[in-house]
């Protein structure tokens, strides 16, 4: 009998691709959503256990007797558990206490015990979920952790599972994927994968507001992470499962973009999805009305709604938390964070040609020039050099100092709409800087697309 499965492990995988319709803009991109709750335990950390047990199994790390003991927002203890009732293993699980009731007692109907510790300490404080694992890993005899934060196995799973199932599901016929950045395994695995299939391809990961990967990726920077409600993105520390080398772009959401594009899913495309999946599609619902008709994005939903009821699908806790009420003015930093920037630079001493090379290869009509410190100093415009070698007063090999015209447009990343409008009113562009830091660069197009998605317009 063909079709039946040995047992529930033999079900992970093969989540099905759907594509979106009513949250999708008109003339926008097309978005395929692949749908990672369908997995057996309900999200894509299915694939990633059962790899790194069975890799644990086959090097001689598990056994019979051994209990895992891992630190989970609750996905990835019940793909373990699922494991662990299948193979005999006892499981012991931590969850930090921001967690829903649901995933708490999901687990514990697995047979699993679950230790709960306070969110709000740093990740190498001894009750933290991560610290507190490691303690009763040491004191439990036969004790076997996933590390699924620092484990490589982690994206290696994901890098021979999810990347070659939606290459082969799409044919490779699309042009961005988008995936949200929690423990960084899902991302780095599938995109390098895609990345190696299709090098234009471009993979845009999602963070949570008071995560620290935005400016991790953007600035280099590992700025103070705060607190934030949507449950298995984001992150307070780095992780080892996390390699931006193949990752394109960061963007930014925030909590209640995240639960209210969830709801919508629910209700206008039937799809019941968790805020992470939210926050994923409201990134991938963006890039699809900058991109237009012409392209295809696929967007990567982790885990169920089921699990999140007593949050926000309910009203009143939607209400409690203040997801109901109307939004903050807008500032110049909510406009950088929700728009696709890959902040392109330059250095004095470049030369003209190549400056000329990068503008036409990357579609830009000004560049930032850069100090040797990396603090912005000026800027180089397109009119500019257009001018200079038609009046041949520069060659191509010249430094781009030469053209380097004084930084103006500069505004604060806390700055109001009015306040950039009056900026734009007289530049071309408005340079974001915090301190000595260049953030970005934003556009009067920028603006208005910012302005189109919230129906200012």
């Amino acid at each position: 009998m063909s079709g039946i499965q040995k047992n529930i492990l033999e079900c992970i995988g093969d989540t099905p691709l759907v594509r979106l319709n009513r949250v999708v803009g008109r003339n926008s991109a097309t978005v395929l959503a692949k749908l990672e709750f369908m997995n057996p335990g309900m999200s894509v950390k299915d694939r990633m256990a059962l790899y790194i047990i069975e890799e644990a199994e086959r090097a001689g790390d598990l056994g019979p007797g051994s209990v895992i003991v891992e630190n989970t927002s609750g996905n990835t203890g019940v793909g373990v558990a699922l494991c662990a009732a299948i193979k005999g293993y006892r499981c012991i699980f931590t969850m930090p206490d921001k967690m829903s009731t649901e995933k708490i007692k999901r687990l514990k109907a697995f047979g699993a015990d679950v230790v709960v510790t306070p969110t709000a300490v740093p990740a190498d404080h001894p009750d933290s979920y991560y610290e507190t694992a490691k303690r009763i890993a040491r004191e439990t005899p036969n004790s076997f952790m996933l590390n699924q934060y620092h484990n490589k196995k982690n994206i290696e799973a994901h890098y021979l599972s999810t990347g070659p199932e939606i290459w082969r599901q799409t044919g490779g016929q699309f042009d961005v994927f988008v995936a949200g950045l929690g423990t960084g395994g899902t991302m780095s695995g599938a995109a390098k994968y895609l990345k190696e299939q299709n090098p234009q391809l471009r993979t845009v990961g999602v963070d949570p507001i008071g995560s620290i990967y935005y400016d991790m990726f953007h600035t280099k920077a590992h700025n103070e992470p705060h607190t934030y409600k949507v449950e298995g993105i984001g992150e307070d520390m780095v992780c080892a499962a996390l390699e931006f080398d193949h990752i394109d772009d960061v963007l930014q959401v925030s909590d209640k973009e995240c639960f209210h594009m969830a709801r919508r899913l629910t209700r206008e495309e039937g799809i019941f999805a968790g805020g992470s999946s939210g926050g994923a599609v409201h990134v991938a619902v963006g890039l699809a009305q900058e991109a237009g008709p012409d392209t295809t994005i696929v967007v990567l939903l982790p885990d169920s709604g089921a699990i999140y009821l007593s949050k926000f699908f309910d009203d009143e806790w939607m209400r409690d938390n203040g997801f109901f009420g109307p939004d903050p003015e807008p500032r110049v930093h909510d406009i950088l964070r929700s728009k696709s920037h890959i902040l392109h630079t330059t250095t004095a001493d470049e030369t003209v040609g190549a400056v000329v090379i990068r503008l036409k290869r990357e579609g830009i009509s000004q560049m930032p020039v850069l100090s040797s410190d990396g603090e912005p100093i000026g800027m180089v415009h397109e009119i500019d050099l257009l001018s200079a070698l038609l009046e041949e007063r520069l060659q191509k090999s010249d430094p781009i100092e030469k053209l380097t015209q004084p930084l103006q447009g500069v505004v604060a990343p806390e700055a109001s709409l009015k306040e950039l409008r009056a900026i734009l009113g007289q530049d071309n562009v408005a340079v974001v800087v915090k301190g000595a830091q260049l953030l970005g660069i934003i556009t009067k197009i920028d603006l208005i697309d910012y302005l189109a998605r919230r129906d200012y317009l």
